[in-house]
């Protein structure tokens, strides 16, 4: 048996899930890494201990077998986070800076203000914001002293975790990232498939930091012998959200899924064509293979998952998220309450960061059973926004089935309620593991291991189909309300309230 292994480096945790050759999975480790937040808005991770608890998950998942027999590794993590680090003594700079840092937030505005944001837009297909990579390393470079000199004297190399991960392993040896993580860091010209240099001139940022960027399932170099037991190749690399598009075999054009987690990452393969957006999504790499670039929409929503703990933590309305099914079936079906959960503003295709969460529709009635209807709903609203954005900007986006993952697809409730809302079937596949499945698959394709996409896509297993139930005029009348309910929300700010 040779197996696959599949390094998940998130946000909150680090993973490694061992596939055998069937892509089956068949071990795991995991562990929680520290949050740290030195200021109001800053988000950081310390880079030493993500690769520690990188290390110890990969030898735990490898624990049951011989490493000799793992054909290769597939890596993918958090997009945007940055790191900084020393090429001579691979030792960070500074903490690595999350993606959901928002420190940056004042660069980007100046950069706004002076009318660069469409010129980004059409090269990079982001927009204008801390979100991506460039302005976190800007920061990095003006703020740590030394780091400037370091940097123009070529000391300095900068990655995305998939990077710092791969120069640790390979011991220095590789300094390499893939498309799909290039494409997220606002200095990669996703058109030419090449780091831009007026956008590096724009953000001040020398070219030798800069990772060699590879296709998706290519060679990566191999581990330093002494870390596993032996030399194992690096042969896969994407960011987390393309690893979940490959491991749903999304290969087709006007193919979509959508990632449950916290928030909700969705994305639309577009095929070759390099759709820029009229409705403040993204434009971004969906994979690179063989040379060949693939190109997505994207649509993150950030509360999903995160509003079924609001119910749990700061209601105390369940105990478990489980429960949220049975309240949202008891709910009263003549009242409609909505609930637009903007803990931290409203993503795509609002793109408010200042606007909070509100509850309409209350009536003395109103309990916990029609407020958790009112969260869970609002997760298939916010995915229909997202959907109907991708159709107004792409004619191939007419007939789509979600394909969906993550832990909020154990609830069918939320999942029917998506399929009623986009009037489309909602897929949920077998193996929800998408994300760790993607990054093992390109590494078995680099290998050998695995067949081409179409041959993978064959291998896809639906679990369950939620086919689309209510009638067009009681769903038109749901989304209206929501979409006014958003406009009082977003309309809030401006009427002073907060």
């Amino acid at each position: 048996m040779r197996y696959l292994l599949a390094i998940d480096q998130g946000t909150t945790s680090s993973r490694a899930i061992l596939f055998d050759e069937d892509l089956q999975p068949c071990a795991t480790g995991q562990k929680e890494f520290t949050q740290h937040f030195p200021r109001s808005g800053w988000v950081e991770h310390d880079p030493e201990e993500i690769w520690q608890t990188t290390l110890e998950t990969c030898r735990t998942a490898l624990a049951g077998i011989t490493a000799n027999d793992v054909a290769a590794i597939g890596i993918t993590n958090q997009r945007e986070t940055v790191v900084v680090w020393d090429a001579e003594t691979g030792e960070p700079i500074h903490n690595a800076i999350v993606w959901q840092d928002r420190r940056t937030a004042d660069h980007c505005a100046r950069l706004r203000e002076d009318g660069l944001e469409q010129m980004i837009t059409q090269k990079t297909g982001l927009l204008l914001d801390p979100y991506f990579s460039a302005s976190k390393i800007a920061w990095l470079l003006e703020n740590i002293p030394g780091a400037r000199e370091r940097a123009n004297k070529g000391r300095l190399r900068f990655g995305t975790i998939d990077s710092f991960l791969i120069w640790r392993l390979t011991g220095g040896k590789v300094h390499a990232t893939d498309a799909t993580n290039a494409s997220r860091t606002m200095l990669f010209d996703i058109g030419n498939s090449a780091w831009d240099d007026e956008l590096m001139q724009l953000f001040g940022i020398p070219a030798s930091m800069l990772p060699e960027v590879r296709d998706c399932a290519a060679d990566f170099g191999e581990t330093d012998p002494a870390l596993l037991g032996c030399a194992i190749p690096i042969r896969g690399v994407a960011g987390d959200q393309q690893a979940a598009t490959i491991g749903q075999a999304c290969f087709v054009p006007g193919m979509a899924k959508s990632t449950y987690g916290t928030g909700c990452f969705a994305l639309m393969n577009t095929g070759t064509e390099k759709v820029i957006s009229s409705n403040r999504l993204l434009t971004t790499v969906a994979y690179r293979l063989d040379g060949k670039t693939t190109f997505a929409l994207e649509g993150s929503i950030f509360v999903a998952g995160a509003v079924v703990q609001w119910l749990r933590d700061g209601l105390r309305i369940i105990n478990d998220a489980a429960e949220t099914q049975a309240l949202a079936e008891a709910a009263d079906p003549g009242q409609q309450v909505y609930l637009v959960p903007a803990f931290t503003g409203l993503g795509a295709p609002y793109w408010d960061a200042e606007c909070r969460g509100a509850i309409y529709g209350l009536t003395r009635g109103t309990g916990p059973a029609e407020i958790a209807r009112a969260a869970l709903e609002s997760v298939a609203f916010q995915t229909r926004d997202l959907i109907e954005a991708m159709k107004a900007d792409w004619d191939g986006a007419r007939d789509t089935v979600l394909r969906v993952d993550g832990g909020m697809t154990a609830s069918d409730w939320t999942m029917q309620a998506i399929a009623d809302q986009l009037a489309a079937p909602v897929d949920r596949p077998e193996i929800t593991e998408t994300t760790a499945l993607g990054a093992a698959y390109l590494a078995g394709l680099a290998s050998g291991l695995c067949p081409a996409p179409e041959g993978f896509a064959k291998s896809w297993k639906l679990n369950h189909r939620f086919e689309p139930r209510l009638d067009d005029e009681r769903r038109a009348q749901a989304y209206a309300g929501w979409k006014d309910a958003v406009r009082r929300t977003l309309g809030a700010i401006g009427q002073g309230h907060a």
